[in-house]
Parts: C-alpha cells; sequence; structure tokens
C-alpha cells in the first residue's frame, strides 16, 4: 500500500501577546489507506477528519504550541482516539491555549515514529518557539518544519518565546544539510525545497546584525 502525504488548509486566527491575526494553516497527514499520523491541529476539526477518512490516526504530532497550531488537538483525539505528542519546552505555550488539558506524550530530538512503513525522525528545531520540531521522513523525500521554515526564509521570531538567532542556527545545523531535493512543507503557505532555501542563509544571517 503505498505511503502519501495528504494536504488540507483550515482558516483561524492566531493569537499571543494581546495580538490577534487571521490566518490560513496547512495540515499534514503521513499515511496509506489504513494508518496515519496528523502534523498540526489548527482550526476546524471537521476539515482533518475529513482529510483522515476512516484510517486509524496513530499520532497528532504538533510542531509547536502556538494556538493556530493546536487549537483542536483535544478534539482531533478525543474523536479519534490518538495521542497529541508535543515537545516539552513547548509546554509554556500550550498551557496558554489549553490549561486543563496535558498533552498525551512528548516529542524529543531524534525520536522516530513509524506509520505505514515510513519513519519520522523528530528534529528540534527551536527559534519560532521553544520547543518547536520538524519532522523528516527521508523515504517520501520530505521535511515538515510547521513555522521554523517558509518558502523565502525563517519563520517568525518577534514575539514571546521566539529568538532570531536560535531559529537561524535550527534552519543551518538540522534542516539545510538534508538533501537538496527534500520537499519542505511548511505550517503556512507554500512548499519549498532546502535546495532553493540553503544559498538564501547569509542573507538571512544578515538581518540578526
Amino acid at each position: 500500500m503505498a505511503t502519501r502525504i495528504d494536504h488540507a488548509v483550515t482558516s483561524g486566527t492566531f493569537s499571543l501577546d494581546g495580538q490577534t491575526f487571521d490566518v490560513d494553516n496547512n495540515v499534514w497527514v503521513i499515511g496509506d489507506d489504513h494508518e496515519c499520523v496528523v502534523i498540526d491541529a489548527p482550526h476546524d476539526v471537521e476539515t482533518i477528519l475529513r482529510t483522515v477518512g476512516d484510517r486509524r490516526v496513530r499520532a497528532i504530532l504538533a510542531t509547536h504550541a502556538h494556538d493556530d497550531h493546536v487549537r483542536v488537538a483535544p478534539e482531533l483525539a478525543e474523536a479519534t482516539g490518538a495521542p497529541v505528542l508535543l515537545h516539552p519546552d513547548d509546554r509554556v505555550l500550550w498551557d496558554q491555549v489549553h490549561p486543563e488539558v496535558v498533552p498525551d506524550g512528548e516529542l524529543s530530538d531524534g525520536q522516530t515514529i513509524e506509520v505505514a512503513g515510513v519513519v519520522l525522525t523528530v528534529l528540534h528545531t527551536p527559534g519560532h518557539s521553544p520547543g518547536a520540531c520538524s519532522f523528516h521522513v527521508p523515504r517520501l523525500g520530505a521535511v515538515f518544519t510547521g513555522d521554523t521554515l517558509f518558502a523565502g526564509g525563517p519563520g517568525a521570531t518577534g514575539r514571546s518565546f521566539s529568538d532570531f538567532g536560535t531559529i537561524v542556527a535550527s534552519i543551518r545545523d538540522r534542516l539545510l544539510g538534508l538533501p537538496p531535493e527534500t520537499v519542505v512543507h511548511t505550517g503556512h503557505g507554500d512548499r519549498t525545497t532546502i535546495g532553493d532555501e540553503a544559498p538564501h542563509l547569509e542573507e538571512w544571517l544578515a538581518r540578526g546584525h
């Protein structure tokens, strides 16, 4: 059974530091016809469930805990019976969104998650948030970067719990060493590739000075 990447977009808001913005979020579902994992659970649980279909959800993986990425994670977990996994360094953000709910498990750097015959490796890529993680799937030639790396550069670092130097170091040390043809599936907006983004590292570094 072929493993595939399914994609949905959900719309809602992102709120932090007393500001609220309208956003569109990508949802990525990796699996075959029988089982899958879901990467991020933003605004609309019904859209995610339609993308999943009748498959068994093995896990709900949070790239980070900003509200626009985990807003419906507990609801999705209840609907599917799947555990929500989050890097512990992002609990401070999770608790702002879901103070009464604890994630079901933790993500850690180097952890592997198997689904539908492929292996996802967790890469801790802090900067956008302390516990931000990316998920590398070599068999699919893909990496899922959340809000760490976009088409055009690093994710935003102008809000609480973020740091520009840290995000650039994460991209440089953890992501740009992946094969250049690796497709980057982002938390918002269009896909890119490692090869397309790598030449711009020095430009990003210059922004920090």
